[in-house]
């Protein structure tokens, strides 16, 4: 009679993080605990682990350091690798639980992620993307974001409306031009740029991204005056700071190709 035994599968664990190593990347604590329990520890896993890293790591211990050059990454992150990254930053302790996710939201993935992002917060960076067109949003074209600003100094409100009595105070108070571009990152990713909110009065810029940030369900951020919010929405923010911020029509225009078409007559 012959008796099947089964051995235990050994799992390692990263004693800086708590993680299995392959996951030691997405904890905030990698290149400053991981690396150097593993350089000592686990010098072969952390070389497999490098292999793919975008950027040179340098580690230091004592008064010997060491530094770690890795090509940049050639594609994006796999959908399972961008969930794992998403879930190690806000709910490690599932992390075991992904491949039955994937399988329960099969073909809706990116509904899955807009939920999350509106539950928990921000995805993190894929280093693709970090190494292509560098981290966060806030550094899109920044030429392009000066010749929007350029432009928009040469836009002025109709003066018809200054002719007579309540339209006429209103357009005297405050002088508003708002301007609404799309930025490509590349063919499937964008960010839209909204310039001249601070010229709607009494607003406040942080108050109006975190508004922009909850309508999309995805980051908003404010740089130098101009509100950059992931996602294409040209149309959808146009209408937004219409309805909820109280701006006339005629004050807000949309960067079509370089061609600046009051959201009126869009």
């Amino acid at each position: 009679m012959t008796t099947n035994t089964t051995t235990p599968r050994q799992v390692l664990y990263c004693d800086a993080c708590g993680m299995p190593p392959e996951y030691c990347e997405y904890s905030p604590d990698f290149e400053t605990h991981c690396i150097p329990w593993l350089k000592t520890n686990h010098p072969d896993i952390l070389a497999s682990l490098l292999k793919n890293k975008p950027a040179a790591i340098t580690t230091e211990k004592g008064s010997s350091s060491s530094t770690f050059t890795t090509p940049a990454p050639t594609a994006p992150w796999t959908t399972k690798e961008r969930l794992s990254a998403f879930y190690t930053k806000y709910m490690p302790e599932k992390l075991d639980g992904i491949d039955a996710i994937l399988e329960k939201y099969a073909g809706k993935e990116e509904k899955l992620f807009v939920a999350l992002v509106k539950k928990y917060g921000p995805e993190p960076e894929d280093p693709y993307y970090v190494a292509k067109f560098g981290a966060g949003s806030d550094d899109d074209d920044e030429d392009g974001e000066d010749d929007v600003e350029g432009k928009m100094e040469g836009l002025e409100i109709d003066d018809k409306k200054k002719r007579r009595g309540a339209a006429a105070k209103k357009v005297n108070k405050v002088d508003t031009r708002i301007i609404i571009q799309k930025i490509s990152r590349n063919r499937k990713k964008a960010v839209t740029h909204v310039v001249g909110m601070d010229t709607v009065p009494g607003m406040k810029l942080k108050e109006a991204s975190k508004a922009f940030s909850k309508r999309f369900a995805g980051s908003s951020s404010v740089k130098d005056k101009e509100i950059i919010i992931q996602g294409d929405h040209l149309e959808e923010v146009a209408e937004m700071i219409v309805s909820k911020f109280g701006v006339s029509e005629d004050a807000v225009f949309l960067d079509l190709d370089g061609e600046f078409v009051p959201f009126k007559s869009y």
